[in-house]
């Protein structure tokens, strides 16, 4: 019976005082009531409540060791005893007292420490003292000792209604080291045992201190240090009603998640942008289009941009126009270079009509039959032509010979009256004699050439000579009239 209390109490204490016992309140108290359960020699059997049953009460004292264990010392008092209509039966008083060890299962491994539902189970030794015994029984019996002592363990649970209180039930176990509480000794069930079945109250002694005196002790408390004021949770944190992990305080958007870097408003799209200053809110995009996707960066949002991939003019929706020529590249045959709209986009330096690229004087104004170039007349042409076969040299040299003075002067005349002329002097011979000293022969007399001009007043450097020996026959070299052809002089004009 003492250890059946004892083993009870102390279980109570235990589950009582485990939600809110801690390093800071180390101390717990608990009252209970329950009632017992006989097993020996005239009843071997647990649970036979109806013939067993006695009522207990009793207290228990507790102290916190670690998360894991707490120790606690208990005493009961009640009844013991079996009743049957037929056959023998007893009764007496219980008193007993034990300390028990205890295993806490809200140990922060197994559920958190500060769980309200807190399973236990416990062992410890104790005393069992029985008084007033009553045996009636139709045989001898043997003497009934006065004192047992006990082993016992425990199970139970308890749940904290508040942080200091809290209700229990425990189930202990008690096996005595001697056999006639009931009158029988050694008769059939061995040493006396008895169960107690347990329900209770507990109370935690001490105050626990919190230092940032937001109603949430500082063992229970995450957050130690919130400011004043402030709402927190059971936990001590500051109350996050969006759960974004910025405190309601600190979050200028509490009731929708959102993000650090925008004092908890939210970025939908997560494009750096918040929500509310974002017109695409659901699609990255970029600032300079207020949020919305503009993949060329040009200014002009995606959904409004017929190039979306190549950055453009807004008065062009969104397409390019690279040269500036007012022209969209998609219509400009010269995307790169600034024109005119009649030659789609291409430039047309002098104005003749004729693009630069196909002009071979783009910058002065002439005729497409001339490639973009003047139009020479046809009397300086015929000059021209005349002075193929009309200068002549001494044979052999580069002397030019004076019946060629005509011609060249009709030349100097036709330089004189074109000063946009520059005129490039071709020399050319047959094939007779040694080809390297063709080829100086056919340089020095377009030099020869060229030097008559700028003594007559052109200027040299719209002048150039070369020469090309015997490498381009107008004609055969194998007859005289087509050698006669071959030793020439050419003029071609040029810009």
């Amino acid at each position: 019976m003492k250890i059946g209390f004892l083993s009870l109490l102390a279980a109570l204490v235990m589950s009582s005082t485990s939600f809110g016992q801690n390093a800071e309140q180390r101390f717990g108290i608990g009252a209970h009531l329950g009632i017992s359960d006989y097993y020996g020699d005239l009843n071997a059997e647990f649970f036979d409540i109806g013939k067993t049953a006695r009522n207990q009460g009793g207290l228990t004292f507790s102290y916190y060791l670690t998360p894991m264990f707490d120790v606690a010392a208990s005493c009961t008092y009640g009844g013991i005893g079996y009743d049957q209509a037929v056959g023998p039966s007893f009764g007496a008083n219980l008193f007993q007292a034990n300390a028990q060890i205890r295993f806490k299962f809200h140990n922060g491994f197994i559920l958190k420490e500060t769980s309200k539902i807190q399973p236990f189970v416990s062992v410890g030794l104790g005393l069992a003292d029985y008084a007033n015994v009553s045996i009636f029984t139709d045989v001898a019996f043997n003497t009934v000792p006065q004192t047992d002592f006990t082993l016992n363990a425990a199970a139970g649970a308890t749940y904290m209604i508040f942080p200091k209180w809290g209700i229990n039930y425990t189930l202990l176990y008690a096996h005595t080291n001697g056999d006639s509480k009931d009158g029988y000794a050694g008769f059939s069930a061995g040493w006396d045992q008895f169960m107690i079945h347990q329900g209770g109250i507990v109370y935690l002694i001490g105050q626990a201190t919190d230092e940032d005196k937001d109603g949430v002790t500082d063992k229970k408390d995450d957050c130690p240090g919130t400011p004043d004021g402030v709402s927190v949770d059971d936990a001590g944190c500051p109350i996050d009603t969006d759960g974004d992990g910025i405190a309601d305080y600190l979050d200028k958007c509490p009731e929708v998640p959102g993000v650090e870097e925008f004092e908890g408003c939210p970025d939908t799209d997560g494009d750096g942008i918040q929500d509310s200053e974002d017109e695409c809110p659901e699609v990255p995009g970029v600032k300079s289009a207020m949020g919305c996707p503009d993949r060329d960066l040009d200014g002009i949002v995606d959904d409004e941009d017929n190039c979306p991939d190549t950055p453009g003019l807004e008065r062009f929706d969104g397409c390019p126009d690279t040269d500036g020529d007012n022209i969209i590249d998609s219509e400009d045959a010269c995307p790169t270079v600034a024109g005119i709209k009649e030659l789609k986009g291409c430039p047309d330096t002098d104005g003749d009509g004729i693009t630069d690229a196909d002009d071979k004087c783009p910058t002065i104004p002439g005729v497409e039959s001339n490639m973009g170039c003047p139009e020479i007349a046809v009397e300086t042409q015929e000059v021209f032509e005349k002075a193929l076969k009309g200068i002549q040299f001494e044979s052999g040299r580069d002397v030019i010979k004076t019946r060629s003075y005509g011609i060249l002067n009709n030349v100097v005349d036709i330089m004189k009256e074109n000063p946009t002329y520059k005129l490039v002097i071709d020399g050319h011979t047959d094939s007779q004699g040694d080809d390297a000293k063709n080829q100086i022969l056919s340089e020095k007399r377009a030099a020869a050439v060229k030097k008559y001009l700028v003594d007559k007043g052109v200027e040299g450097s719209r002048l150039t000579s070369r020469g090309f020996g015997e490498t381009i026959p107008k004609a055969t070299n194998d007859t005289s009239i087509g050698r006669a052809e071959n030793r020439r002089v050419e003029f071609t004009v040029e810009f």
